[in-house]
């Protein structure tokens, strides 16, 4: 799922400063399941921002509202009927497609990001996440024991570990584990070593990001007008 993490207070209050009416919405889809944007979190900082402007005597409105996904046209419809200039902000507490897609539904609206987008990752423990995917749209991580070293090695290594790590921990922090130290002992304990002695074919690095952004058509599910 996509990590985010809530911007700073000040930041965000940045970006309502001379604002008198400001809408924030939050997403029910990964940002929910990280704790970051979902109705809860949308309570919290909505109470947060308006304590403040009490604080310091300032008019401003902050109205509330969760959608079921904001990465998603169906959804982000139900804005329709609170945009044309009722509010002076809209505030997306989802992951940076979301006040993109509502940036481009309504462009007469001024739409802020609160969350800042981290990575494709998944809970290690309760409040815990960590990146297993950078969605490099070629996958191969059945070479590796099922494990990924383009998103948890530091250097993306295909061809093995680097000669900074050391006891299994990462050069960058004793605090990461060595993802290739993880790899020879998964073939080990499997009694494939000598999968690792195979020279694969060099990974299509065509279907990443070089390019520019990248776009899939199911022709099955497109609804012809």
């Amino acid at each position: 799922m996509i990590i985010a993490e809530r911007k700073p207070v000040e930041e965000i209050k940045g970006f309502i400063r001379d604002k008198k009416r400001a809408l924030l919405i939050g997403c029910r889809g990964c940002v929910t399941v990280c704790n970051a944007g979902g109705v809860k979190e949308v309570e919290i900082l909505a109470s947060l921002l308006r304590l403040d402007a009490k604080k310091d005597d300032v008019d401003l409105t902050v109205d509330e509202l969760t959608l079921e996904r904001q990465c998603d046209p169906e959804y982000i419809e139900e804005l329709a009927s609170l945009t044309g200039g009722k509010y002076d902000a809209i505030l997306s507490m989802a992951c940076s497609i979301g006040p993109q897609f509502i940036a481009r539904r309504y462009p007469g609206e001024q739409v802020y990001p609160v969350l800042n987008t981290c990575f494709l990752g998944g809970a290690m423990a309760h409040g815990i996440w960590a990146e297993h995917c950078q969605a490099c749209g070629n996958c191969v991580i059945h070479l590796f024991g099922g494990l990924c070293p383009i998103a948890r090695c530091a250097k993306s290594l295909l061809n093995g570990p680097c000669g900074g790590s050391a006891g299994g921990k990462c050069e960058v922090s004793d605090q990461i584990d060595c993802v290739w130290h993880l790899i020879v002992a998964k073939h080990m304990e499997a009694g494939a070593l000598d999968r690792l002695l195979e020279v694969d074919l060099l990974k299509d690095w065509r279907t990443s990001r070089d390019g520019g952004p990248r776009k899939i058509t199911r022709e099955e599910l497109v609804k012809n007008d």
